[in-house]
């Protein structure tokens, strides 16, 4: 129990759960933080760090380990940039400026992405202002350098790379009309309503995973302040049935999970001529981590009945438009006809969770885990379900397990 006070302190500067990356994440950094100090013992280092502002940022930096790169969830940006142009680009004209803001923004890689996807749909980059709020120093320093390696880059449709980045040693500079619209600023997600500033779009997507029940309602109400009334929200796909039940309604958008306040309205203008962005075509949805054969169980059914019906991105779609009945629907003929898997049953599960079904997402999950105990996803969305109920010692617990496995995982 040393350490709780280290993770009660980490949860006033930034919100963070510490059961979301595990006590000896914290134990690490606190460890390392005393060390640089020139400390003998972490009772000194409390004592510096609890009176010290700037030694407790070092400590969130310590903390905080950034997992980011361009374009990542490409749905979200091609849905993003559509909107951009079908909703304001017939109102630049009259001098409007779309707002935008990316919270956290890391070490840049989102918000510079979403410069390069409205750049390329055609809107002109005094047509767009966008805000890039993080907590850690150092990220920032590194975004606004807008030198980024080849960890930035994943994926097999690199185009944008040749568009908008020139090779600089053995990495890539962003090109300055990219850099241009982009604003940086450190701060955190509770701050950031404070000044009164609303956004038309908002990207805040993984990282209400890492607060607890409570502090997830209260992200979610400086999310809703942030917000114009007709804004649009773009969460992480874990985090969307945080927001239902919560004032938001799915803006039904197939696999953007985004989202709008539950009375808001789109805004009604001509619409603009078909578009389709060659940089962020969205492609397919993204798979599921590949089980592993020494661990992974099959569920069989008869080989007369397999390969019926709908394919999971359609239950998928029917999902992010917020159909959610026809998605259970369309599931649940899913794994009659077919073999179940461990992607379709998280896939039922957060889906079952969604719909506010909380025994049938908490069966899905655990089905999930069955087939395939190695997964670390299913294992964070089954910890939030049991905080939900209020298992607080089985969250703990879940939550400790994907820990390691992602620990694991990573080497």
């Amino acid at each position: 129990m040393m350490f709780e006070r280290f993770e009660n302190l980490l949860k006033q500067a930034m919100g963070l759960d510490a059961a979301s990356i595990g006590t000896s994440a914290v134990e690490r950094a606190v460890q390392t933080r005393t060390r640089a100090c020139g400390l003998a013992d972490c009772d000194l280092y409390w004592a510096q760090v609890s009176t010290c502002r700037v030694e407790l940022q070092a400590l969130v930096e310590a903390v905080v380990v950034p997992e980011t790169w361009f374009f990542r969830d490409r749905q979200a940006f091609a849905a993003m940039a559509r909107l951009a142009v079908e909703e304001w680009l017939p109102m630049q004209a009259q001098g409007a400026v779309l707002r935008l803001l990316s919270l956290p923004c890391s070490t840049g890689e989102e918000p510079y992405t979403m410069a390069m996807a409205l750049l390329d749909a055609g809107l002109p980059a005094n047509a767009f202002r966008i805000d890039a709020i993080d907590i850690s120093g150092p990220a920032l320093e590194q975004a606004a350098s807008a030198v980024y390696g080849r960890n930035s880059f994943r994926g097999n449709d690199l185009d944008y790379r040749d568009r908008h980045f020139t090779k600089a040693g053995s990495g890539y500079r962003l090109a300055d009309a990219v850099r241009a619209p982009v604003r940086f600023r450190q701060g955190n997600l509770f701050e950031a309503a404070a000044g009164g500033e609303t956004y038309d779009m908002v990207f805040c997507r993984n990282v209400l995973i890492y607060f607890d029940a409570h502090d997830q309602r209260r992200a979610v109400g400086v999310l809703r302040r942030l917000l114009t009334p007709s804004g649009i929200l773009f969460v992480g796909h874990s985090e969307a049935s945080l927001l239902l039940g919560e004032g938001f309604a799915s803006a039904q958008i197939p696999l953007a999970f985004a989202f709008r306040k539950a009375a808001a309205t789109p805004r009604r203008v001509k619409p603009a001529p078909v578009w389709q962005p060659k940089a962020i075509m969205a492609g397919p949805a993204p798979k599921a981590a590949t089980p592993s054969p020494a661990t992974t169980r099959k569920i069989a059914v008869p080989a007369s009945v397999r390969n019926i019906g709908v394919s999971l991105d359609e239950i998928r779609r029917a999902a992010g438009r917020g159909d959610l009945t026809n998605a259970v629907r369309q599931g649940e003929a899913y794994l009659r006809a077919n073999e179940a898997t461990p992607e379709a049953l998280h896939l039922m599960g957060v889906i079952s969770d969604a719909a506010g079904d909380l025994r049938a997402a908490d069966a899905y999950y655990r089905k999930a885990l069955y087939l395939d105990p190695e997964q670390d996803e299913v294992l964070t969305h089954l910890a939030l379900l049991l905080e939900k109920q209020g298992e607080v010692e089985g969250a703990r617990l879940t939550r400790d397990r994907a820990r390691r496995l992602r620990e694991r995982k990573a080497g």
